[in-house]
Parts: C-alpha cells; structure tokens; sequence
C-alpha cells in the first residue's frame, strides 16, 4: 500500500463514523461492500459518493464489492425515513436492478475499474423465513433493535409508527454482511451515515456467529439545500445520473451553482485529483471567487464522468452563449447551436398554425411549467425577470415572426439562471 486509505479519505471529507481497529485491518488487503436498493431506475449524486470510495479503495490494493439489494428492495430501509415505504413490485425491483446495474458499470469503466457486482436476492430467495428468524433473529433482543435511533424514532411516532417488514430490515442487511463475509471474506461495510445502525448490526452477527472480527465505515450524506438526503425514495427534487430523469445541462448548472463555502468540500469529494492539485485549484478559486473556477472544473470534470466527453463539451458551449453577459441577442446563432441548446435546455414544441393564429407571451409562459398560473407569469413579467431572445419583455406581447430565431426558435430566460426554448414547426 502506498498510501493509508483512512488518511485519504478523512482529508477528502469522506469519513463520519469508523470501527475501531480498522486502520489496522486496512494495512492488509482487505474486502469491502457497499449496497444499493432498486428503489429507483436511476443512482442519484449522493449514490456516487460510495463508488467513488470504493474506487479509492481498489486503487489502493483493496478488493470492492457492490451489492445490489434486489431482495432488500422488497421491504425497504427505513433508516432516515418519517413514513412507512411505499412497497414496489417484483417486476419494478428486477426492472430497476437491471437499469441500476448498467449505470454502475459504465461509471466503473471509465475509471478501469473492475468491482465486482452481486444481488442478494440470489442468496435470500433461498432461506425460509422460519429458518431466518431461528438462525438470525435469536441472535438480537427486541430491547436491541429498538435501540436504534432510527427504530426508535418511528416507534415513539404515533401516528406513522415502524411496520414489522421495516424493523426487520437491519437484520436482513446484516445477514447480507454475514454471507459476503462467508463467502468473499468480505470483512468491511461502509455506507451513509444514517446506516451506521445496519451496519453494526452486521458486524455484531458475524462476531456471535462466527467469533471474527468486522469492521464498518460509514461517510456523511450529501444533502440538498433544505438539509434533507438526496436519495432514490425521497420526495422533492433529486439530481439523477439518467439523462432522462436529469438533464446533462442540468446537472452541470447544479454543480455551476454549489456556493463557495461548499465547492471547497465537494471538490475533495467528487473528484480523483490529489491533495497537492485540489490545494492548488482551491488558490487560484480564492484569488477570485467570482470567476467561479472550482464550480466550473468540478462541473466539467463530473459531467464528462456521468455523461461523457461530447456531451460535457457541448453543454459547456451552450452554457457559455446562454450566460454570455454581452449586450448580444440570439439571433446571430447557427442551426446546430440552436439544436444543441433545444436538445439540453427545457424545451416545447408549438405548430405553425397555432403560431400563425397568434399565441400571446403569458399563454407560452403558462405552458412552460415554470409558472403555476397566468398572474405569477405576470408579476415576473411586471419586475422585469422576464426576457426574449435576451431582450427584455415587460408586458404581454403578441409573438411575432420578428421574435423567432432562424424561422423555428424562440429563447426565453426567467431571472438569471433559468432558460426555455419553443421550437415552431
């Protein structure tokens, strides 16, 4: 080992809670999982943080494991979780497994890296539930398993309370610890830190069972602006690695947008650079913040991991001509540039003949889902938020040909940061 793997991840912010002992183990090559329940088709950014780990660990001689939880998916982890989850069905969660699978391994092949990738329904299909709570559930009180917070947190609510499925979650992932660690001699399990319950769980069954020694890291979650986790099952907005759920423009004005306070942190992070390059680039950030050049290099590098190379360049060029702060219209842009800005950018097709009939400002405003109704379309109309092809618009006009861009192509822009394009045809 070249390098102290625990060292390069507390540096990077990646380390909440560890077991003791484990800086030892980690002096041997070691084995090391982390698992993913199909609760979505899609990983989210805070779902990159535990490959991104796991990366970490292989380039440093250690062996890595991903688990997709195809049979924990049936229950669902109520760690972190107010409500009861809402169940999916076998053809979801295998539909889900299967999309979840194909990210995970393009996200490992452009770093080379070859992790091994497992499904625990192939193991839990096969034991009886008669058979599991007499050779795991006699190894754990009731007084035990309420004593985790997140047990005790849905206990104490009234209203919602914990279901049996959910209380039995953590012993079901523990024995996915168990089996990986008969198996694969898998003698590590790292997760977000509302899994450290789990976790000690797993490692407390392996010690009863088999009188070895487990170990388990956990690192802190990536949350969203309200401070809630960025997960699969979370209601609100998420920031998805599917195109289709997330687009790449948007993605990219995500990272654009993450303050000064936190480019700093996510840096660290989100990318491979060592320490000696992030110190670096963290300089020359500081010596002017307003250039935003660690927004744009996290940015870039991390869209051309998720999306790749073309796409990244593309969206950088689109971005550049949207935010181009010159006092320029969009009318000296060329056909591809137009496609490539309604190919990433919100977008809504209007017909010629609905066009031709006149279709008034307000009604496209409405249509474009940034609104809830004509009257809020207007007040941003009234403070002057509102612009056309980079112009602004302060009343209710009657689109005209003179307005449309190349004969197809009409660019709005609500404040500074949020974009529309209608295409006519």
């Amino acid at each position: 080992m070249q390098k102290n793997i625990i060292d390069e991840l507390s540096w990077r912010g990646l380390i909440k809670n560890k077991v003791p002992g484990i800086e030892n183990q980690l002096q041997n090559p070691t084995t090391i999982y982390v698992g993913f329940d199909p609760t979505s088709d899609s990983l989210h950014l805070g779902s990159l943080v535990p490959i991104i780990i796991l990366i970490h660990f292989q380039k440093m001689g250690h062996k890595s494991l991903i688990l997709i939880g195809e049979g924990t998916g049936f229950i669902g982890d109520p760690s972190g979780k107010k409500n009861r989850r809402i169940f999916l069905t076998q053809e979801m969660l295998k539909k889900n497994t299967e999309s979840i699978k194909n990210q995970i391994l393009i996200l490992l092949k452009s770093h080379s890296q070859k992790i091994e990738l497992l499904n625990n329904i192939d193991w839990i299909k096969n034991i009886s539930f008669l058979e599991f709570i007499r050779k795991i559930g006699k190894y754990f009180t009731v007084n035990y398993m309420i004593s985790k917070e997140t047990v005790k947190k849905r206990i104490n609510d009234q209203k919602n309370g914990i279901s049996f499925t959910e209380f039995s979650y953590s012993l079901i992932q523990g024995y996915d610890f168990l089996y990986l660690n008969k198996i694969k001699n898998c003698l590590l399990q790292i997760g977000g830190s509302d899994q450290w319950g789990n976790i000690i769980t797993g490692i407390e069954l392996i010690r009863k069972k088999t009188k070895k020694k487990a170990y388990g890291l956990t690192f802190p979650l990536i949350t969203k602006s309200n401070g809630i986790k960025f997960g699969k099952s979370e209601k609100g907005e998420n920031i998805w690695l599917d195109k289709n759920k997330t687009s790449p423009y948007k993605f990219y004005q995500f990272w654009i947008n993450i303050s000064d306070f936190e480019i700093e942190k996510y840096i660290k992070i989100y990318t491979f650079f060592s320490k000696e390059e992030i110190n670096k680039l963290i300089i020359k950030h500081r010596k002017n913040t307003n250039k935003r050049f660690l927004q744009k290099k996290l940015a870039y590098e991390i869209t051309k991991w998720i999306h790749g190379n073309k796409i990244s360049e593309e969206i950088i060029k689109i971005t550049n001509i949207l935010f181009n702060k010159k006092n320029e219209t969009f009318q000296s842009l060329n056909k591809d540039t137009l496609v490539s800005i309604y190919n990433h950018i919100p977008h809504m097709n209007i017909s010629c003949k609905e066009f031709q009939k006149g279709i008034f400002l307000l009604d496209i405003l409405k249509k474009s889902d940034f609104f809830d109704s004509k009257s809020e379309a207007n007040r941003a109309l009234k403070s002057n938020s509102i612009f056309l092809n980079k112009i602004p618009i302060k009343k209710n006009i009657l689109l005209q040909k003179n307005n449309v861009i190349k004969n197809k192509y009409i660019i709005f822009q609500f404040g500074k940061k949020e974009f529309f394009i209608i295409k006519i045809e």
